[in-house]
């Protein structure tokens, strides 16, 4: 794992190059969506303390230029994962459609884990994605 200061700010370029490394070195035996969501379970281990994300969301929230900036941002993190899972052999279309549902479930564990310092964020991925799978595949009703 790899450490850096506190004081050092961290830039979309190293979440970025972080999480398609992550995507890259998965085991060719996981499914696209897998390697994706084990990748973003592990950005927790570059990101800023969780102080200075929530200052950071505060301010973003309260500025648009700057939620738009955030956004761009966000949309260049999901290209390179797309390009990441093209390289895995994912149609592009497809790989799209799976950052798209990372992002949401990223989203979802990520105000979480800034919620709840007790919980990392990779057990928070795994519960955003249980609440997902809940959500679209119900358990069958029981029958009387």
């Amino acid at each position: 794992m790899r450490t850096r200061p506190h004081h050092q700010p961290l830039r979309t370029t190293q979440l970025e190059a972080h999480l398609v490394a992550q995507v890259e070195a998965a085991d060719r035996s996981l499914r696209p969506i897998e390697a994706l969501l084990t990748a973003l379970g592990t950005a927790d281990e570059i990101f800023r303390p969780r102080e200075f994300l929530l200052r950071r969301i505060k301010v973003i929230a309260a500025n648009p230029a700057l939620a738009e900036r955030d956004l761009i941002k966000l949309a260049d993190i999901a290209d390179a994962l797309a390009r990441a899972l093209e390289r895995r052999g994912v149609e592009p279309g497809k790989a799209r459609f799976i950052i798209d549902v990372a992002i949401a479930i990223s989203r979802r564990s990520t105000s979480r884990w800034l919620a709840e310092p007790d919980a990392t964020l990779s057990e928070l991925v795994a519960q955003a994605v249980a609440e997902l799978c809940e959500a679209v595949a119900p358990p069958a009703p029981t029958v009387r």
